[in-house]
This record gives structure tokens, C-alpha cells and sequence, in this order.
């Protein structure tokens, strides 16, 4: 496979996650990570530095989401990269209580979660 057919897969990975957990919810924005899948892609698979096996790695590169509106774009990536808590059940339970996969990413909730995000305008 290509690098451009990797990136394609993922990238539509990412899309179809993120809508698919969005409808399921009945609730979330789907925009940002549909209009977001291949920077992130991108940066998740050629720039960011990180280890999904040491999430706590002190070297690693930090993605920060300041738009938490946008958290699927955020928990399809941990996902699809390796992040051993952010399994695909969590992503089926988008936005319901006691889901680590909330409306706008939790600090603590899930490894790969850097920073609390809130409504825009806090970032």
C-alpha cells in the first residue's frame, strides 16, 4: 500500500468514526473532525513524536484540541494510533455518562488526553 493509500485509510478512518459515533449520540460536532482528519493525520503520522505503549513519555509531543467541541477528532486518533484505553467501545459510547469519550475532552479521563478542553474562546 502507498503512503498516500495509508493516509487516505486513516484519514477516512478518522471521518467515519467521528460521524458515526456523532449520529449513535444524537449529539456532538462532527465538522471539526471531518474538516480536520488529514492535518491530523498528517501531523499524527509523519511530525508528532509520541508512544502509544508510554503515553506518559516525558519527550513526547503534546496535542493540545483547544476546540473540545471537536473531541472525536481526538479519540479517533488515539484510537486508530494504538491507545490501548481508547478502545472502540469507548468510541460506541460517545457522550454518555461514565464514558471516558465525553463532548469535550477530560484531562485524566483517557492516556493521549493532554489538557482539559472547554467551549471555544478558552483555548
Amino acid at each position: 500500500m502507498t503512503s498516500r493509500e495509508q493516509h487516505d485509510r486513516m484519514a477516512n478512518a478518522i471521518r467515519f468514526l467521528s460521524m458515526d459515533a456523532v449520529e449513535k449520540a444524537n449529539s456532538g460536532h462532527p465538522g471539526l473532525p471531518m474538516g480536520c482528519a488529514d492535518i491530523a493525520t498528517v501531523l499524527f503520522t509523519r511530525f508528532l513524536k509520541y508512544d502509544p505503549k508510554a503515553p506518559h513519555w516525558a519527550d513526547r509531543d503534546r496535542f493540545i484540541l483547544s476546540a473540545g467541541h471537536g473531541s472525536m477528532l481526538l479519540y479517533s486518533l488515539l484510537h486508530l494510533t494504538g491507545y490501548e484505553d481508547m478502545t472502540i467501545d469507548q468510541i460506541k459510547h460517545f457522550r454518555q455518562l461514565g464514558s471516558k469519550t465525553a463532548g469535550h475532552p477530560e484531562y485524566g479521563h483517557a492516556t493521549g488526553i493532554e489538557t482539559t478542553a472547554g467551549p471555544l474562546g478558552q483555548g
